[in-house]
């Protein structure tokens, strides 16, 4: 099913011609809404850059000049990076979505033997293929069409893929089911971007994203969705674009290189208070509308914000295996 990505980063969209192309990487926060969109709610830091190819015949393909067209970081400065993670976490309650995670694109239009994005190695034979594909990419023009939605804001269509893409597309037909699943999701997938029909398709190729405090990450190489790509390129069906990792849930703002030390600023904690008990008025909402008996409903919501975040966790955890046993036993 394809959904909708809204304000996509440069760097996923990032085109080239037969004179040059376009290079860089982008590190954002995401959110959801509950119809399974996403949404760039902030950059952490964001590098393009037009790298012009040789006129000399044969060395059409060789980057000759460099020159950055966009450049915005706040990964390096703590207030700034505080000032960016709370304002994200504020427009995602105030419009009533989720915080999804954090996404990195890179593009280097497979030029780069050396796969640029952490967690994901291949063969250096399948890079040499993505490059060729990459330079038909550029000579016809293949890339996502950008369209225009409500309100001004551009989007693009987008679709994810691979025997995993139910651990980065979460199942739920609202937004309280999504947060429901969201909530404990930790690790990350990382994979490759293709264009197909002016949609921007999401390859998995490797991921360890878990739902549950219990589970241990084990990470997982999709050997099937990259021989997808491979035979989707070699048919002309796919043209790839960049790299991609995404790292899932609110727990991703721990993966920051500056985690340690801004995790426990004042702000920062009051907002992640917020967006905590956001999701806890999400998840009440869902089980009152299960439970039966109004007394009851009432009960259940002020014990459950009387509680520690530990017996939070746990009655959230209680109520969920309860549910399931009862949906089990009606359908029994």
């Amino acid at each position: 099913m394809t959904i909708e990505f809204y304000r996509p980063p440069k760097a996923i969209l990032a085109s080239g011609t037969k004179e040059g192309v376009e290079l860089g990487g982008d590190k954002s926060i995401l959110s959801v809404d509950g119809q399974h969109n996403l949404y760039d709610e902030g950059t952490i830091f964001t590098e393009m850059s037009w790298a012009e190819f040789y006129k000399e015949s044969g060395l059409e393909d060789q980057i000759d000049t460099f020159q950055t067209t966009e450049y915005k970081s706040v990964r390096d400065d703590p207030n700034a990076l505080v000032n960016t993670i709370v304002e994200s976490i504020e427009r995602i309650i105030r419009e009533k979505k989720l915080f999804y995670g954090i996404v990195d694109f890179e593009v280097d239009a497979f030029l780069n033997q050396n796969c640029v994005i952490p967690g994901l190695t291949l063969d250096p034979e399948i890079i040499n293929k993505f490059m060729e594909a990459h330079k038909k990419t550029r000579d016809e023009n293949l890339f996502p069409e950008i369209t225009i939605g409500a309100g001004g804001i551009y989007k693009i269509k987008f679709e994810f893929q691979g025997k995993n893409k139910k651990n980065l597309r979460i199942f739920g037909s609202s937004l309280e089911d999504i947060s429901d699943k969201l909530r404990l999701a930790r690790g990350f997938a990382t994979g490759i971007v293709c264009t197909s029909r002016g949609a921007a398709n999401l390859y998995i190729m490797s991921d360890n994203i878990i739902f549950s405090e219990n589970e241990l990450p084990e990470l997982y190489i999709d050997e099937e969705n990259i021989g997808i790509i491979e035979m989707g390129i070699q048919r002309e069906l796919l043209f790839p674009i960049s790299w991609f990792r995404i790292d899932i849930g609110i727990k991703s703002l721990e993966t920051l290189e500056l985690w340690d030390e801004i995790k426990d600023k004042p702000k920062l904690q009051k907002a992640l208070e917020q967006y905590n008990d956001y999701i806890s008025k999400l998840l009440i909402k869902k089980y009152k509308a299960v439970a039966s008996g109004d007394q009851f409903s009432t009960t259940l919501e002020e014990d459950f914000y009387n509680m520690s975040p530990a017996e939070r966790r746990k009655a959230l955890k209680d109520m969920a295996d309860a549910i399931k046993i009862l949906t089990k036993k009606y359908k029994e």
